[in-house]
């Protein structure tokens, strides 16, 4: 068992369980890994910026401090219903209710507006928009429908999206053949196997995100990689300590190292179909294999 493992696994501390408040944006509050040196040691952090990149896409456009959690209360409030569409958001109230300045409030409302949430107008004045100009991929949003009244929809469209995109990007990605890549995916699947065998489902999560997120990066399309923060959402919000839902499982481990397995002979359908299977087994199948609908 590698240092970093053993490490991540005692220390990361256990996620909240529904929606954050003030001061809670870091969500899933993971240790960070020693800076060892040591040779072939997992860690999160790779010399290569663009593998990097696979484990801040779903960070979201929050920010930190009170822009970050203003963002984060009015995004709730306003996803949950709590604030209507076109209903008029005052500056000066918001200020007033949220002891925050003017400043904050309008680079708050800059955030959601560009989420597509509300829309500002000469002489209108800030009001929130309808469902039908909200950015539903925005992994913000994605995190907020998933704790709200919403979350059973956003949850069964996030798993037929992951059905949609990752069985693609597992076939594409077996074609690039990077020992870098192929290095990072087997310390995924090594840490979620240790950290199962210690009951450490955050540690388990984490990598797990990683993992996905680094194998649709990989893939080889650029739209596609834009995609990889939605499955990062889409794992954060399905299950594990976050809404005590699903737990990692044995089987998964296994699916995810026949997965490594394909990458490494190139086999791109090895690849797909271990990525079905993956998906398959997952404890929430009925949301993720979609059940034909009545029109």
């Amino acid at each position: 068992m590698s240092t970093l493992a053993h490490t991540m696994m005692t220390a990361a501390r256990s996620a909240d369980t529904g929606l954050a408040g003030p001061g809670e944006l870091d969500r899933y509050p993971y240790a960070e890994a020693p800076s060892t040196g040591r040779v072939g040691v997992p860690s999160w952090e790779s010399s290569d910026p663009d593998l990097n990149r696979a484990g801040r896409r779903a960070a979201g456009s929050r920010g930190r401090g009170l822009h970050g959690q203003l963002v984060q209360q009015l995004g709730q409030m306003i996803v949950s219903g709590d604030l209507g569409a076109d209903r008029p958001l005052v500056p000066e109230e918001i200020g007033q209710r949220f002891e925050v300045s003017r400043t904050v409030v309008r680079e708050s409302l800059r955030v959601l507006e560009a989420k597509g949430l509300v829309s500002a107008r000469p002489n209108v004045g800030t009001r929130v928009r309808p469902v039908s100009d909200w950015n539903l991929l925005d992994p913000d949003i994605i995190e907020w429908r998933a704790f709200g009244p919403q979350r059973d929809d956003q949850r069964r469209e996030l798993s037929e999206l992951r059905w949609t995109i990752e069985p693609l990007a597992a076939r594409l990605a077996a074609g690039h053949g990077r020992e870098d890549v192929q290095q990072r995916l087997v310390d995924m699947v090594e840490i979620m196997g240790h950290a199962l065998g210690q009951g450490d489902s955050v540690t388990f999560s984490r990598a797990d995100a990683e993992f996905h997120s680094l194998l649709i990066q990989v893939a080889g399309n650029r739209m596609l990689e834009h995609l990889s923060g939605i499955v990062s959402a889409a794992l954060q919000v399905s299950g594990g300590p976050v809404t005590g839902c699903d737990r990692p499982t044995e089987s998964a481990v296994a699916h995810h190292a026949r997965i490594v397995e394909a990458l490494g002979a190139a086999d791109g359908v090895g690849a797909e179909t271990a990525m079905r299977q993956l998906l398959t087994v997952h404890p929430d199948v009925e949301r993720v294999v979609p059940a034909p609908r009545e029109h």
